[in-house]
């Protein structure tokens, strides 16, 4: 059965895909956002929906070429490369994997350190699949087979983070029916894909291998923030900044009621504003506080076993003797 969506028909995989996703999610305590961001994006990328289709460059502009990259000095082929897939297969298998990785990892750390380890893995593959390729090029004259290849595909960064996600673990794992220890499953499954599976970029998920890695190896040397960390915390707090504003603003209520947050509570004589929720005197005029409605004039010399001398300082600490 074949369905078409967007510019794409669908041979019944990509609703698999969506239906797989939206019960892990459903069934899940923790909903990792940035994982379903990341499967959205690529899918999104894949599937070139009508409006957006102005906005997302043609495949030919994006390939991996490490010739063209090089030459060119072409950023958007080396940044964009790992969000396109040629196939429905391709973009299912990858988003499946991203799916399980994702949920582990961003559930464990944090959805800002996860992010930020997801930008450093796809610089760092990249960065390392293109050296291999110039290196394979300059000592073993390997031009045709790797300098010149053309690849896509989220699969590098994923190596890395199989890498990163296993490094630590102790438990074995089958790799294509194949039970290996969980931390050497990147090269069982870099070998056996090579085997069976025809086309895959060999140097791409050996780039992502040794991605992993590094960044493991930066990790444990480097005890400074995280530069991308820090950069998509400020994005974050900068795009939550205005919702926070808005709630304060909301919390704010005119007249006589409470004031801020549900601590905060306004004097109905005076209307000071009291911001110490646990007073039950007015700090300003020592009106007894109105509860659920039901008020009284009453001057008292305690609040909440607070003599009253002990308000008049306070007062007189707060407002200078005025």
């Amino acid at each position: 059965m074949e369905v078409r969506i967007g510019q794409r028909v669908s041979r019944g995989m990509l609703p698999l895909l969506a239906l797989h996703t939206v019960s892990e999610y459903y069934r899940s305590d923790h909903k990792p956002p940035f994982t379903a961001a990341l499967i959205a994006a690529n899918t999104l990328i894949y599937l070139r929906p009508s409006f957006l289709d102005p906005l997302i460059p043609p495949i030919e502009q994006v390939w991996f070429n490490p010739h063209l990259i090089l030459k060119n000095k072409d950023l958007k082929r080396f940044l964009l490369s790992p969000f396109y897939h040629i196939g429905e297969p391709h973009l299912v298998y990858n988003m499946l994997s991203l799916l399980w990785k994702g949920f582990q990892l961003e559930t464990s750390m944090g959805s800002v350190d996860f992010a930020s380890i997801v930008a450093s893995l796809l610089v760092l593959s990249q960065g390392v699949t293109l050296m291999l390729s110039k290196s394979l090029l300059l000592f073993f004259d390997y031009e045709r087979s790797y300098y010149s290849e053309y690849s896509v595909g989220f699969s590098g960064v994923l190596f890395a983070m199989k890498v990163v996600l296993n490094s630590q673990s102790e438990n074995y794992t089958s790799v294509y029916g194949i039970i290996v220890p969980s931390r050497y499953a990147a090269w069982a499954e870099l070998v056996l894909a090579q085997l069976l599976v025809p086309g895959v970029s060999f140097l791409g998920h050996l780039g992502g291998i040794l991605a992993g890695l590094l960044y493991l190896k930066l990790r444990s040397t480097y005890s400074g923030s995280n530069p991308i960390k820090v950069l998509i915390r400020g994005i974050v707090d900068a795009v939550k900044w205005p919702f926070k504003f808005l709630r304060r603003r909301r919390g704010r209520i005119t007249g006589r009621g409470t004031v801020g947050s549900n601590r905060a509570w306004r004097c109905q004589t005076c209307t000071y504003d009291n911001n110490n929720g646990s007073l039950r005197v007015c700090e300003m005029c020592g009106t007894i506080r109105v509860v659920n409605g039901v008020s009284s004039f009453q001057r008292s010399s305690r609040s909440d076993g607070l003599p009253l001398d002990e308000l008049r300082r306070r007062r007189i600490d707060r407002f200078g003797g005025r």
